[in-house]
């Protein structure tokens, strides 16, 4: 079973990779450009801390997506997923499940682990030939 799945991981590490940008960079979408209609980021304002914070997901998500970068945009958005839950969430309360910091915290972690691991053969990166 091991090495049916093994075989898999390189493409699996791409992909995830790219849908784990894809969703950050979602939300840079929604925080800086206000789309779509009806997300509650629709009044968070370019020059505050979660427009910061909208600019770095935009950004870095989008570069995330295509594998550019891979190890130090992802140790960037790790680090500020961290400070999202500490400072959006934790205040809220202990429990993720009730402070709504469940997603901070599946992306803080998945990011540290995409920087660990590199962004997989399907990647800018690998096309370039980095091994960063």
């Amino acid at each position: 079973m091991d090495q049916t799945f093994s075989k898999f991981q390189p493409a699996a590490l791409s992909l995830f990779r790219f849908i784990t940008g894809l969703l950050l960079f979602q939300y840079g979408v929604a925080k800086i450009l206000k789309f779509p209609a009806g997300t509650p980021f629709e009044k968070v304002e370019l020059f505050s801390l979660i427009g910061a914070a909208g600019s770095i997901e935009l950004i870095l998500g989008g570069l995330l997506m295509i594998g550019l970068w891979s190890r130090i945009v992802a140790f960037i958005l790790s680090g500020e997923m961290a400070f999202a839950y500490f400072i959006g969430h934790f205040p809220r309360g202990f429990f993720p499940i009730l402070n709504n910091g469940t997603a901070a915290i599946l992306f803080c972690f998945a990011c540290l682990y995409l920087a660990t691991s590199g962004g997989g053969p399907y990647s800018v990166d690998a096309k370039m030939g980095k091994k960063d």
